[in-house]
């Protein structure tokens, strides 16, 4: 069954209309048909299933015969990803989303190749907002994750944001095993957290002075295992464990 993202503002009638790129991908690529059954996700835990209503050049309109919503994780997971070279981002992303990571921060580090005034980095956040939708779409999650506008670290850590469970992929000899992490914070706090961030580097990892201000700011330290591996690879192993351990596995 095809797949279709609105905002919730656009998802609260009986009756529902697919314009734009969605309306053109619905009748033009997927050529959509009257009667035939679609998916609306909004992105904030509402999936509805449809019946096209009619078709147009400009619209596609759909009646809802069911909504389903589904709460929020009960751990919202933020990724704070370096920026690699070329469109590796876009790719993390996509995993991200599909991995349920409830907001995706790209980073400005030292070692960053990449450099963004504030208008570049706006257009940026848009247009990697938008390979979070499609990876909805593609994946059926109910919940889009929020992809914010590059930043450096420093710019993030002023916004003075808490999370329960700051953690940073490091390859220092004090790093811990992240189920190490977590089982210390169960212990201390009689619960899981609900709230974790986690930082990862980018190609050459963080600079000194980048740990440094990570780690003062109270993330602690986790070890990716013995290998060094890729950037896409050290985030989609982060959260894959993080989902796991979180979400999934029992109590």
């Amino acid at each position: 069954m095809h797949r279709f993202h609105l905002p919730p503002e656009q998802c609260r009638g009986a009756t529902l209309a697919l314009t734009g790129s969605e309306a053109h991908h619905a009748a033009r690529v997927l050529r959509v048909q009257p009667s035939e059954r679609v998916t609306v996700l909004d992105g904030a835990g509402g999936e509805f299933l449809c019946e096209v209503a009619g078709v147009d050049k400009r619209e596609v309109q759909l009646t809802v015969r069911e909504r389903k919503i589904h709460p929020p994780s009960p751990c919202q997971i933020t990724l704070l990803q370096a920026i690699p070279k070329g469109k590796i981002i876009e790719s993390i992303i996509e995993k991200a989303t599909e991995l349920g990571a409830h907001r995706i921060v790209p980073l400005l580090t030292e070692r960053v190749a990449t450099r963004l005034n504030k208008a570049e980095s706006a257009e940026k956040g848009v247009k990697w907002q938008q390979v979070a939708v499609e990876a909805i779409k593609q994946c059926g999650a109910a919940w889009l994750p929020k992809v914010e506008a590059p930043l450096t670290p420093k710019e993030f850590l002023a916004c003075a944001e808490r999370f329960d469970l700051s953690l940073v992929g490091a390859l220092q000899g004090d790093a811990h095993h992240p189920r190490e992490v977590l089982g210390a914070f169960e212990k201390q706090h009689g619960s899981r957290p609900r709230s974790v961030a986690i930082w990862i580097g980018p190609e050459g990892d963080l600079t000194l002075d980048e740990l440094k201000l990570i780690l003062t700011a109270g993330a602690k330290p986790i070890t990716l295992g013995p290998l060094v591996l890729r950037v896409e690879t050290a985030a989609i192993y982060c959260l894959s464990f993080l989902n796991y351990e979180l979400r999934t596995a029992p109590a």
